[in-house]
């Protein structure tokens, strides 16, 4: 699957991902395949984890909103455009919705992660928005991740110190992950 990550430390924001595409037990590793796990929309990087089609489905779904409706600065904004996303996902782009006969909601399917300069957040299936104070992981290789994030927290100065941490520890334990190390980095904004 992926090691993706993001980190808020030192007044910077970093967002992180490896580079391997991966079809069941094939490897498609970079220069065989030109998929990013990662991807800039709104002043925001986004990265998300399972199905290869949510890439191309999310950038263009996202693109396709207006100013207004494209709000990735807050936990609320989150929440209101993958609302509104939901639908267009079902009708547009023929998504299955179902995941098990007991689930509370529709599932949209996906695990993503966002950095902007406001701040780190995560969106799960079933649109559940969550706004990290330190650093979060998603993918297969989530769980290296998260404990190599854990352990250089204190002495790290930066996020992209602790991003870094987190994707190398993925591509070096987790067998659907694999660098490149792919990186980017905000400044965050001081809150009034």
């Amino acid at each position: 699957m992926s090691t993706v990550v993001v980190a808020r430390k030192g007044g910077t924001v970093a967002i992180a991902s490896d580079a391997l595409v991966t079809f069941g037990e094939t490897r498609l590793p970079p220069g065989y395949e030109a998929n990013d796990k990662l991807f800039a929309i709104g002043g925001s990087w986004i990265g998300a984890v399972g199905s290869t089609a949510h890439m191309p489905v999310l950038r263009q779904s996202l693109a396709a909103l207006s100013p207004e409706e494209l709000r990735l600065d807050s936990r609320d904004g989150l929440f209101e455009t993958f609302l509104r996303l939901h639908p267009k996902l079902k009708d547009r782009f023929f998504l299955n919705t179902k995941e098990h006969d007991s689930d509370p909601y529709e599932s949209s399917q996906f695990s993503i992660v966002i950095a902007n300069a406001q701040g780190i957040y995560g969106v799960e299936s079933y649109r559940e928005v969550f706004e990290f104070e330190r650093f979060w992981a998603i993918g297969s290789g989530r769980r290296f991740a998260l404990g190599a994030m854990h352990a250089v927290w204190a002495g790290a100065k930066t996020a992209r110190e602790v991003a870094t941490a987190g994707v190398l520890a993925g591509c070096e334990f987790d067998t659907s992950s694999a660098g490149p190390l792919r990186l980017h980095t905000f400044k965050l904004k001081t809150r009034n």
